[in-house]
């Protein structure tokens, strides 16, 4: 009898959600990213949501142990990006750069990201959350992370949706591009990571 391997095989993707403010547009945005994943065959999303997975804001010294409750929220967390082959980040642009939350869920990792790709979602004002993501390619950089050149972005982010959440300008030639290359890399770096160990 043959099984249906397709659903084991797809490209397991975090989409972390970087804002956790009271009132926040990003779950919006997040929810149009979840569909245009969904319609897709060859890879599954898991949302990371980091105000529903907050994560220690003090670090322990070098060395030094975890407090028990501490080790429990990146338990919530770590195990999903370490899962992953690829990451979406989905952002607003807060004083020209990302979200602190976002920061601190970057810093918690390290090998998670290693040898694996990162796109961006941004939304914001009239520069649309992008100096927030070219902030992050740096950080990221850092990190061993390969970042995906096109990005999708949101300009007057609030103008760009209808009451129901539902995109008036649905920007689905830029997702699917975006997304495409995602699974390029995606595919094409775990097929490496598999094959020998990330040079750390």
């Amino acid at each position: 009898m043959s099984t249906d391997t397709s659903t084991e095989q797809n490209l397991k993707v975090a989409v972390i959600l970087g804002s956790t403010r009271t009132g926040r547009f990003g779950p919006v945005v997040a929810d149009w990213l979840l569909g245009h994943l969904d319609g897709r065959g060859d890879m599954t999303a898991d949302l990371v949501d980091l105000a529903q997975t907050p994560l220690p804001t003090t670090f322990p010294s070098f060395g030094g142990e975890l407090p028990p409750g501490d080790v429990e929220l990146l338990t919530a967390v770590a195990p999903r990006l370490e899962a992953a082959d690829a990451f979406v980040f989905v952002t607003p642009e807060y004083n020209h750069s990302f979200p602190a939350p976002l920061k601190n869920a970057i810093d918690w990792h390290n090998q998670q990201w290693h040898g694996k790709p990162v796109a961006f979602v941004s939304y914001g004002g009239l520069s649309g959350g992008l100096r927030a993501v070219e902030q992050l390619r740096v950080v990221m950089a850092e990190l061993n992370a390969v970042t995906i050149r096109n990005t999708v972005s949101f300009h007057g982010a609030a103008q760009c949706f209808d009451a129901d959440g539902k995109a008036l300008d649905p920007a689905a030639d830029a997702a699917k591009t975006m997304l495409d290359q995602l699974a390029w890399w995606a595919l094409a770096l775990r097929d490496a990571r598999q094959t020998r160990p990330f040079a750390a």
